[in-house]
């Protein structure tokens, strides 16, 4: 009796055993949902605000990578402009805003940046010969005065002042030949060439190139690399991000309005000036090969080509840019040069990933060039001789 007692109490304290415990798992369900949604949570705040670097982590959350989650999650809020900024960017907008002018003939404004004379003079003369009225030319000689051969250049020199290669004078001298080309309205197109550059097409190629088109053809393109990025100073901060800073050569065309905004900007080009130099903070920052790049990415992406139309040669990645002498100048050289229709952009990473893309003309794919340098002046005789049939090519 005593057995079956206790073993009927036994029965009695395991199901109310059994009962407290089932009473504990139902009390402890919804505590471990609580738990997990809020970690769920908790790694979705992190993966904002330390968003993953690798594609391979951004792999867990689909196989479409990072995108998915950044459409996901709510937009970073927008960083407040400054005043100058703020007024800035309503003198561009307005200048951008407004229609060109009409002109009985419009121009294109020849501006050359050299040390002294112009030792293709006689090259250019033949290119303008008979089509006086559609172009002007402008020098800025910056070491000692030229002595023109041509009578297109006589009496055609700007006030100027030093140039020194890599700092914020070179960018100087640029817009002084814009402050001086743009004094005629019917200058409509502006054109920056080096003494050594060269016409690579007949002069009504070039006009219809440039004059029939509604863009600016100003090199840019994203370089992460040492010589790109890593030129960079956050003393640009806040109105140059790292992310916007652009690199490209300095041999652009320009049309009339955007040319009023580099001669209307002045914040921009104070960063520039202060904060990109040869030697600041260890790094060699080239304005020039920044400063328009960078300013127009920011303002007016969709306003510029992103190639230059003066092709130069870095293949040998030098410091400089391979140069042609006069056994170097064949009608072969001049034919592959405008048969270019690619425009092709090389990292300075160890990755030396190369950027292809097209030049696209007015959405047509057309070849990239209407001028070369780096020649050398031994090389004129030969360009002369060859020019009517390179030009026609």
């Amino acid at each position: 009796m005593k057995t079956a007692k206790g073993w009927r109490l036994g029965m009695g304290e395991v199901q109310l055993l059994a009962g407290h415990r089932h009473a504990r798992s139902q009390l402890k369900k919804p505590v471990w949902i609580i738990v997990l949604i809020s970690l769920v949570i908790l790694f979705l705040i992190c993966a904002y605000v330390y968003p993953p670097q690798s594609s391979s982590t951004c792999y867990i959350f689909s196989s479409r990578g990072c995108k998915v989650l950044s459409d996901w999650l709510p937009p970073a809020p927008a960083r407040e402009y400054t005043d100058e900024e703020i007024a800035s960017r309503v003198v561009i907008r307005d200048i951008l805003n407004t229609s060109p002018i009409e002109t009985r003939n419009s121009k294109i404004a020849f501006m050359f940046l050299s040390l002294g004379s112009l030792p293709f003079e006689r090259l250019w003369e033949k290119f303008f010969h008979g089509h006086e009225g559609r172009f002007t030319v402008y020098v800025h000689a910056s070491k000692e005065k030229p002595v023109h051969v041509s009578r297109y250049f006589i009496n055609r020199d700007i006030r100027s002042e030093q140039v020194v290669w890599g700092k914020i004078s070179m960018i100087d001298a640029e817009k002084r030949l814009l402050a001086n080309a743009l004094k005629d309205p019917d200058n409509q197109h502006f054109v920056l060439l080096s003494d050594s550059c060269v016409p690579l097409h007949s002069f009504d190629y070039v006009y219809d190139y440039l004059m029939h088109t509604n863009i600016s053809f100003i090199d840019c393109f994203y370089d992460p690399g040492p010589h790109g990025n890593g030129r960079y100073s956050e003393h640009m901060l806040p109105e140059v991000e790292k992310k916007d800073f652009r690199k490209g050569a300095q041999w652009f065309t320009m049309k009339r309005q955007h040319a009023l905004i580099v001669m209307a900007d002045h914040l921009y080009y104070t960063k520039f000036r202060d904060y990109c130099k040869p030697g600041l903070e260890g790094k060699n920052c080239i304005a020039d090969e920044h400063y328009l790049p960078t300013f127009f990415s920011m303002v007016d992406p969709g306003g510029i080509a992103t190639w230059s139309v003066t092709h130069v040669d870095w293949s040998e990645r030098k410091w400089h840019p391979k140069s042609y002498r006069a056994q170097d100048v064949t009608y072969e050289l001049l034919k592959n040069i405008t048969s270019i229709d690619v425009s092709i952009h090389v990292t300075s990473d160890d990755k030396h990933e190369e950027q292809i893309k097209p030049c696209l003309w007015n959405g047509v794919k057309r070849p990239c060039y209407l001028f070369a340098r780096k020649f050398y002046p031994e090389a004129l005789d030969n360009l002369l001789d060859l020019f009517s049939n390179y030009t026609t090519i």
